[in-house]
């Protein structure tokens, strides 16, 4: 129904189907499709679902996810967390966490501050925090860490160099 008063101008009305209900957008209350990761306030074609995307901090918001059977290669800059699925051959600098899927492979060198590595790692890993490496993870060649957790059955292997602690002087020799 339209209303008129004495101006030329018409208020939109609502079908009379829906009275009384919400519309419901096609976006919302749709469930992600088989290993598809379904995002807060994002729906499963990647637009927004109406829904404000809760606040995240600093390190959730430059994450990068390489997915399974997915191979990159190249310079990673300025990444807080990466975690590797599928292949990665890169150098990757002003990272803060890397995380290696049991799936996932990381060929090359990575400076960072925490590993956690249930795949396999292969080149030149600096570690300033902790490198955690779990039963199905594999690390080799030229690793230097602060702090070192290896699970039963994870392997660690190449030229190995422990740091001092992050804050300390150099160890004495």
């Amino acid at each position: 129904m339209a209303v008129s008063d004495n101006t030329s101008t018409t208020k939109p009305t609502m079908p009379t189907g829906n009275l009384g209900r919400t519309p419901i957008l096609p976006t919302q209350g749709a469930a992600a499709r088989p290993g598809e990761v379904q995002r807060p306030g994002v729906g499963p074609s990647g637009g927004l679902s109406g829904e404000p995307a809760p606040r995240r901090s600093e390190t959730q918001h430059r994450t990068l996810i390489v997915g399974r059977e997915i191979a990159l290669s190249g310079e990673i800059k300025s990444c807080d967390h990466l975690i590797v699925e599928g292949s990665v051959e890169a150098n990757l600098a002003n990272c803060h966490h890397i995380e290696i899927a049991e799936s996932g492979l990381y060929k090359g060198s990575a400076a960072i501050e925490n590993a956690e590595v249930r795949g396999r790692f292969e080149g030149t890993l600096t570690v300033k925090k902790r490198l955690r490496i779990e039963t199905t993870g594999k690390v080799s060649g030229k690793i230097s860490y602060a702090e070192i957790e290896i699970a039963a059955g994870g392997q660690l292997g190449g030229e190995v160099e422990v740091l001092p602690p992050e804050g300390a002087g150099a160890l004495p020799r």
